[in-house]
């Protein structure tokens, strides 16, 4: 892993394989409301991008007055619900498109410097030994935990040496648990939304102004790892094609492999599979839906704009 992107967070705790289960702390009843409603609302923006939804009816649809519904919404999504539509279009993706695979090369030493300084930024990777990756995480103590977020419903897993999974799930959550169990089955899984909740706020925090890296633990063969960490050079709100991908790690006849390791992914967000596309502008083939990826898409985009 480069210099840039590398901590070590100490080291795991070492127990039996097991799930159990610890008393979750449910965030408050009206944020969570203000969550789903938002949520709601933008899928709805997505489905329905092309009709460009009037705010009189996304706010109907949230039920809020448009006054309310335009302040939560720009407070969780932090741009209001017009822009955010504007940013769903096939146009804006092709603008949003690197067109150079060395400015994957380059991104992350500009970066630094720019006014689109985000999370990205304040993101460090471990890798697991290849002793750990065999082991299915035997020995690992990893907590998990359920929320909601304006840009989607995710499942986040964190070790001591930081999060090992983010997911964005179906309102039930069951298909992601079993999931998750089967890629670490070899650990000590223990739902503790408690532990999970500050780790999903940090994660999902737009300012990008945080001092601390946010500690990722990545578990994945040296062509996968080799992958996420071009993801990671990506710039915040610009997009690149699988093909600029395989470019970038040298292997320029590789971008099916790339496809395939883009997919294996277990941190969403965080490791932005999300930012890959076809050269056409097309976003397709995402591990959590089309429409995720546009919603993730939209938002960095206008983020990034407003930083800028």
């Amino acid at each position: 892993m480069p210099s840039e992107v590398l901590e070590t967070m100490g080291k795991s705790s070492t127990t039996s394989s097991s799930l159990s289960v610890a008393s979750p702390t449910e965030p408050a009843l009206h944020e969570m409301s203000d969550h789903r409603r938002i949520r709601q609302a933008i899928e709805y923006l997505v489905d329905h991008a092309e009709d460009q939804p009037s705010l009189n009816t996304m706010a109907d649809l949230a039920g809020l007055s448009p006054h309310h519904f335009q302040r939560v919404f720009k407070r969780f999504v932090g741009i209001s619900p017009k822009k955010f539509s504007q940013y769903l279009t096939l146009r804006q993706a092709k603008q949003a498109l690197i067109g150079d695979a060395s400015v994957l090369d380059a991104a992350l030493d500009a970066g630094l410097s720019g006014p689109s300084r985000l999370h990205d930024l304040f993101v460090s990777c471990e890798a697991m030994t290849p002793g750990e990756f065999k082991s299915l995480g035997r020995s690992f103590v990893i907590r998990y935990g359920i929320h909601d977020t304006a840009i989607g419903r995710v499942m986040l897993g964190v070790t001591e040496r930081g999060i090992c999974w983010l997911a964005f799930v179906a309102d039930d959550g069951r298909p992601a648990e079993e999931e998750f169990s089967k890629v670490w089955e070899g650990a000590n899984l223990i739902h503790d939304q408690s532990a999970t909740a500050a780790w999903v706020d940090r994660a999902f925090d737009l300012s990008g102004l945080g001092t601390k890296p946010l500690p990722l633990l990545i578990r994945g063969t040296n062509f996968q790892i080799k992958v996420w960490e071009a993801l990671l050079r990506i710039p915040f709100g610009q997009l690149a094609t699988y093909q600029d991908v395989a470019e970038a790690i040298g292997n320029p006849k590789a971008v099916r492999a790339v496809g395939s390791a883009i997919g294996k992914n277990n941190i969403s967000w965080l490791i932005p599979c999300h930012r890959v596309i076809l050269s056409s502008g097309v976003m397709h083939n995402y591990r959590w839906g089309v429409r995720q990826k546009k919603i993730l898409n939209a938002v960095e985009a206008g983020a990034a704009d407003a930083l800028a």
